[in-house]
C-alpha cells in the first residue's frame, strides 16, 4: 500500500488559499461589517488601515502553518500508528480545521467586527468539538457516525451558551467556557484512554505538550490583557496566544498519530 497521500496536504491547502483569499476580500469590501471594538480588550491598539491589529491579526498564520504540517503529516500512513488511518478523513478534517483557525480569528483583530468577533469564537468551537468528539469516538470504540453526531452537538451547544451576552469573569464570553468544557473533556478522556490502554496505547508525552502549551497560552492571555500591556507594540502577549494555541493543536494530533494497537494481555 503506499505510504504517502497528498490529499490530506492538498485540502488544507486549499482550505488556506480560499479562506484567506475570502478574509482579504471580506475587509477590503466591508463583509464584515463596521469596527465595534470587538476584541479591542486583548490590549493591541487599533490602527490606521485595513488591518487594525496587526500583530493579533498575522499571528494567526501560525494556525495556517500547523495546520499545513498536520497534512503533511496525515498523508505518511506509514508513521500514523495503527488507529488514525481508519479514520483518514478525520485526520484530514482536522487539519483543515486547524487552518481555518486563522483567517477566522484574524477576520476579529484586523476588523474589530461583530461579524469577525462570531467567526472567531466558530473556530474555537470547531476545534474544540473536534477534539472532544474524537475522543469520545475512541472512547465508545464507536465509528465516525458518532463523532459527527457529537461534534454538530457540541458545537450547537457552544453556540447557544453564546448567546449570553453577559461578562463572564476571567474568560469575558459564556462561549469562551463552553470552549473550555470541551477541551477540558477531551483531556480528561484521553488520559482515560492511555489509562485503560486494553487494545490501543497512546505517547501521552505529547498530549502533555499540548495541554502545557495551550495552559501556559492561557496564562499569558489573561496577563497581557492589562497588566502586561503595551498597546502599541507589535510584540503582543495575545499574538503569542494564537502561536501557542496552534502548537498546542498540531502537538494533539501527534498524540493521535501515535495510537497503536496493543496485543491483548493473556489470561
Amino acid at each position: 500500500m503506499p505510504t504517502r497521500s497528498l490529499r490530506p496536504l492538498a485540502c488544507a491547502a486549499l482550505t488556506a488559499v480560499v479562506s484567506i483569499g475570502l478574509l482579504v476580500i471580506a475587509i477590503r469590501a466591508g463583509w464584515l461589517g463596521p469596527d465595534v471594538g470587538r476584541g479591542a480588550n486583548f490590549c493591541e491598539a487599533a490602527r490606521d488601515g485595513w488591518v487594525k491589529q496587526p500583530a493579533n491579526s498575522f499571528s494567526n498564520l501560525g494556525f495556517v502553518v500547523a495546520g499545513l504540517v498536520i497534512g503533511w503529516h496525515a498523508g505518511r500512513v506509514d508513521r500514523l500508528g495503527d488507529v488514525l488511518p481508519a479514520h483518514a478523513p478525520l485526520a484530514t478534517a482536522y487539519g483543515c480545521v486547524v487552518v481555518f483557525l486563522g483567517p477566522a480569528s484574524a477576520a476579529m483583530h484586523a476588523t474589530q467586527s461583530e461579524r469577525g468577533g462570531d467567526l472567531d469564537l466558530l473556530s474555537m468551537y470547531l476545534v474544540a468539538a473536534f477534539a472532544a468528539a474524537y475522543a469520545l469516538m475512541r472512547w465508545y470504540r464507536q465509528g465516525r457516525v458518532l463523532f459527527l453526531q457529537l461534534f454538530l452537538l457540541f458545537v450547537a451547544a457552544c453556540e447557544l451558551a453564546g448567546l449570553y451576552d453577559g461578562q463572564v469573569p476571567v474568560v469575558d464570553f459564556a462561549g469562551n467556557i463552553a470552549f473550555a468544557a470541551l477541551l477540558l473533556t477531551a483531556v480528561i478522556v484521553e488520559v482515560r484512554l492511555w489509562r485503560r490502554a486494553d487494545r490501543t496505547r497512546t505517547d501521552l508525552w505529547w498530549g502533555a505538550g499540548a495541554l502545557a502549551a495551550i495552559l501556559v497560552a492561557f496564562a499569558i492571555w489573561n496577563v497581557t490583557k492589562s497588566w502586561w500591556c503595551d498597546p502599541h507594540s507589535l510584540l503582543q502577549g495575545h499574538a503569542a496566544w494564537h502561536l501557542l494555541d496552534a502548537a498546542s493543536a498540531y502537538l494533539l494530533f501527534r498524540l493521535w498519530a501515535s495510537e497503536r494497537s496493543v496485543e491483548p494481555v493473556a489470561r
